[in-house]
């Protein structure tokens, strides 16, 4: 008796279930035809401080990640040398000296993932020159998700002018990666006379 009450249960519960399923609205033509993607995805906007901070941390997002997946290599694939190029590609100047602090840094630690905290960009003013920094934290992990630690660090960039489409727009390089910053003179050496 109590298998049959048990089994008029979950059928009651399942039509339940199958009455409550909504129909999705059918949708005339003149509907979908002013329908737009305003009022499900709003727009907003930035300024460009907003703009600048967002796309600095996504790029040291992006370079963390990179180096850490080419660290889990042997470094002697194609691949490897695919992500170390890429790596290299967030650079002004692409050379094995941008890279080594943060590749060394990642191998001596043992280090499966990263994650970014405490992010700020700030700017520090050389004679006449304003250089770019992004400060921030951020936590190692090993590869079963431990954490290693915590550390501050630093990372120099430049944002390049480039006419992309007779748009003013720019390119975003890392000038180096957890090193001294690169401090430069805005008067160009020459002949005094």
């Amino acid at each position: 008796m109590k298998k049959i009450i048990r089994l008029l249960m979950i059928c009651v519960i399942l039509l339940a279930v199958a009455c409550k399923k909504e129909q999705a609205p059918n949708l005339s033509l003149e509907q979908v035809k002013y329908n737009s993607n305003k009022s499900s995805y709003p727009s907003t906007k930035m300024d460009s401080a907003q703009a600048i901070n967002k796309i600095t941390k996504q790029k040291v997002r992006e370079v963390l990640e990179l180096s850490i997946l080419y660290k889990a290599g042997k470094q002697d694939t194609d691949i490897d040398a695919a992500l170390y190029k890429q790596i290299l590609g967030y650079f002004y100047k692409p050379d094995s000296l941008t890279v080594h602090n943060l590749l060394t840094e990642l191998d001596s630690l043992n280090v499966g993932n990263a994650r970014i905290g405490n992010f700020e960009v700030t700017e520090r003013y050389f004679k006449e020159d304003t250089l770019n920094f992004a400060r921030f934290d951020v936590q190692y992990f090993d590869r079963n998700n431990r954490p290693i630690g915590s550390f501050q660090r630093e990372a120099q960039y430049v944002l390049v002018p480039a006419e992309i489409r007779f748009k003013k727009e720019f390119k975003f390089f890392f000038l180096n990666f957890y090193q001294q910053p690169i401090l430069k003179d805005s008067i160009s050496s020459g002949v005094t006379r």
